[in-house]
């Protein structure tokens, strides 16, 4: 089944003058087509202003289309008795963890979620301790988000979303603002959920290194989807990257230079494991 499922969509911001008159539209997402399978680990990428965020948006029903449609869960996030459910079924994780956080102590914040959507008590508090322990943070229950460090409020974020047990996570640029270990303690907790919950992961990113494990990767620019596929498939595609001014995994850069001056080495090498490998097997 289908957890996401778009069709031809098309989103417009309406551009305005400065007394706040409609002057005409800005097209940010034109005739998209994905589709998200339960369970996946799916990723897109994008350089600024490729509409990837917009997309994402549209996951949870913070905008919804201005023409065609997006199914979360088999619903259309245009039907307005449908917005409850649509945002039950998929959790936003913003790029700013600050703007996520509004407890004032670390279980505090992660049970608001799941009172808000009318969790009996002693459940919410089985939650929050569930949650906590999937994202590594259970040592910090009692702690005041702002005493923590960018990764582990970020983590604190997602324990959120988890506590309100959705089937799938949108992750908008979870790793942007914070630092290599940061993103380290972020990736990490997003695999164990992967492993441990099942649920279906949306990462959108612009890092190269952050979707080498994805099952599929849309590329978007201008709005338009313009690379999907494998990360092997995308990766193997150095240059058409480079052309949307997208980065590539330092290890598939430095394989695709070797393959240029002569070595027999394959295209969409993800690891560096993977290339010392086939490195020690030449003559």
């Amino acid at each position: 089944m289908n957890m996401i499922q778009t069709e031809k969509l098309i989103f417009e911001y309406e551009k305005r003058d400065e007394e706040g008159n409609v002057i005409g539209t800005s097209r940010a997402i034109d005739e998209v087509d994905i589709d998200v399978k339960e369970g996946q680990f799916i990723a897109i990428l994008g350089h600024n202003g490729s509409g990837k965020s917009t997309l994402a948006k549209h996951m949870n029903a913070i905008l919804v289309p201005t023409e065609g449609t997006i199914w979360v869960d088999g619903r259309d996030t245009k039907e307005p008795q449908e917005l409850w459910n649509v945002r039950q079924s998929a959790g936003m994780v913003f790029q700013n963890p600050d703007n996520q956080i509004i407890g004032t102590v670390v279980e505090e914040d992660v049970g608001f979620g799941p009172e808000n959507l009318g969790v009996p008590t002693d459940e919410i508090w089985q939650r929050v301790e569930d949650s906590l322990k999937a994202v590594g943070m259970i040592a910090y229950r009692h702690h005041s988000p702002n005493k923590l460090s960018g990764g582990q409020k970020q983590r604190v974020a997602i324990a959120g979303v988890v506590a309100m047990e959705p089937k799938c996570i949108v992750l908008d640029e979870p790793t942007a603002m914070l630092d290599p270990v940061g993103r380290k303690e972020v990736l990490k907790t997003v695999k164990k959920l992967r492993e441990k919950k099942k649920v279906t992961v949306i990462l959108i990113t612009h890092y190269m290194e952050e979707v080498i494990d994805a099952d599929k990767i849309y590329v978007m620019d201008h709005g338009h989807v313009v690379m999907q596929g494998t990360p092997r498939e995308i990766f193997s595609r150095v240059d058409e990257l480079k052309s949307y001014r997208l980065d590539v995994p330092q290890v598939t850069l430095l394989a695709d230079e070797l393959r240029r001056r002569g070595l027999s080495v394959p295209e969409g090498i993800l690891r560096k494991e993977e290339l010392v490998e086939y490195l020690c097997q030449l003559d």
